[in-house]
């Protein structure tokens, strides 16, 4: 079965968020369980967590479908020890943030090493970042999410992804999300059905389905191989209707959220519906 939906807002408190995705049609949901663009976030009392395990319930969220997303100024792989210790401050609150409200996935961007420290370096930071957080907390997965190559962004090819898997000491509570916008701009051939299949073989060879937690659902306004980050609707962008229809059509990817970041919020409703119209009774 397939798990579609949005990264909704949680305006007014995070107890709204699940009915904010059964508002638009979504069966998973994502979203900040603080500020995004904070070190430190107000912490979440015990009615609120209440509250929103109630809601989630009431609609049939459950934890392994809700993939929360951390804030936009970690960087787990940052060579200036002072940023190194406000990222691994801030990602410990994230993770107890989750675990506070019953969670049981964290979706982070791997890092960047700004030019200052050699890409090996700045994978084996993050490995080591991860480890000692899972140290100090409990039931909640970190999840890689592949990145487009962006400037010093790492965490573009499976690779890299691999790389940091395989330095994490519990590997029950390592997982990889991978964008679909992230993947194409990184050369990842989505779009063809040939690049498609390759791109999932190798995946499993390099990584390992198993590992495979979430995604996110995005068209790309750019190119194969631009190595930006813009995300566009679903259809309008380079991916393609095509590829969508194909993607909601794999078994593979049946049992995970599957999450819309495209950027236009007032169409998710529409989308979402799309994409469930394109499923085939059988695969």
């Amino acid at each position: 079965m397939k798990y579609i939906g949005a990264h909704v807002s949680v305006a007014g408190g995070v107890s709204n968020a699940p009915l904010e995705a059964h508002r638009i049609g979504a069966k998973a949901f994502a979203l900040f369980t603080g500020s995004s663009s904070r070190w430190v976030s107000k912490a979440i009392s015990d009615d609120e967590a209440a509250r929103f395990k109630e809601n989630c319930a009431l609609y049939g969220f459950t934890p392994d479908i809700i993939l929360p997303h951390d804030n936009f100024l970690i960087n787990l792989g940052s060579p200036d020890p002072e940023k190194l210790e406000k990222s691994r401050k801030s990602f410990l609150d994230e993770m107890k943030r989750c675990m506070a409200l019953g969670l049981t996935m964290l979706n982070f961007h791997p890092g960047s090493h700004l030019n200052a420290m050699t890409e090996d370096e700045c994978l084996d930071r993050i490995a080591e970042s991860v480890n000692i957080i899972l140290d100090k907390t409990e039931g909640v997965t970190a999840v890689l999410e592949n990145v487009a190559g962006q400037g010093s962004n790492i965490g573009h090819s499976f690779e890299q992804l691999a790389h940091i898997i395989d330095r994490i000491e519990d590997k029950t509570r390592i997982g990889v999300c991978i964008d679909t916008c992230h993947a194409y701009s990184a050369g990842f051939d989505l779009a063809d059905p040939e690049g498609y299949e390759k791109t999932w073989e190798d995946f499993d060879r390099v990584i390992g389905m198993g590992y495979l937690r979430g995604m996110h659902l995005n068209d790309d306004k750019k190119p194969l191989g631009s190595r930006i980050d813009r995300h566009e609707s679903i259809g309008l962008g380079t991916l393609g209707n095509d590829f969508f229809t194909r993607l909601v059509n794999d078994p593979r990817l049946d049992g995970i959220p599957m999450i819309l970041e495209t950027p236009d919020d007032s169409i998710w409703a529409q989308e979402i519906a799309w994409l469930y119209s394109q499923i085939k009774t059988e695969y």
